[in-house]
């Protein structure tokens, strides 16, 4: 039985499950279509340009999301509560370690050259955020450049992680070791040490 869809942006949380699921290689429009019960109808509706406007779509959802909920807080909030604020956030949207990160998906496989500038800038733009927010607490440049680098580096690892041992306490434990890290680098900082 098919499903009704009135809105694109019903539809596109749904393929963004299978995309995560499958990868892009693997979700063939046969298996989009049987795991979100839409029509290929209905899918072609709203995504006339197949399989790699729907993943456009997807990852351009998926930015937006950042934007609103990591990326402008870091940017505009004060900073101690955007970085407290971004641990919540990212361990709602992946779900304690439950659901992959498809932006960091699609770059591992061949999808990174289709959309190498989206991906490459998701990655800068949560690099940058955050370490502009660190040096609003008073750590230098050079180090909250670093800091947040080996940050993100360590959210997409722990998720991987969490999923290869199939344990979601992994990833809450990586969150948990990377906010107490960043904790202590603002307390050394606003210390003169």
């Amino acid at each position: 039985m098919t499903r009704t869809v009135f809105e694109k942006s019903d539809v596109i949380p749904l393929v963004a499950e299978v995309f995560r699921e499958l990868g892009y290689e693997g979700a063939s429009l046969s298996k989009i279509t049987a795991r979100t019960r839409l029509s290929k109808g209905s899918l072609y509706y709203f995504f006339p340009g197949g399989k790699d406007e729907m993943a456009a779509e997807i990852l351009a959802h998926i930015d937006q999301w950042f934007i609103k909920n990591i990326f402008e807080p870091l940017e505009k909030d004060e900073p101690r509560s955007a970085i407290n604020h971004m641990w919540q956030e990212v361990d709602t949207y992946f779900q304690s370690g439950r659901r992959i990160c498809l932006i960091g998906a699609f770059a591992l496989d061949e999808t990174r050259d289709r959309f190498a500038a989206v991906i490459r800038q998701y990655f800068i733009r949560w690099i940058e955020a955050l370490s502009a927010a660190l040096v609003q607490t008073g750590i230098s440049e050079e180090t909250a450049d670093q800091i947040s680098e080996e940050t993100i580096a360590s959210i997409q690892g722990g998720l991987i992680l969490s999923r290869a041992l199939n344990d979601e306490s992994f990833f809450e434990r990586t969150l948990t070791n990377l906010s107490q890290r960043i904790s202590t680098y603002i307390s050394e900082s606003n210390s003169g040490h």
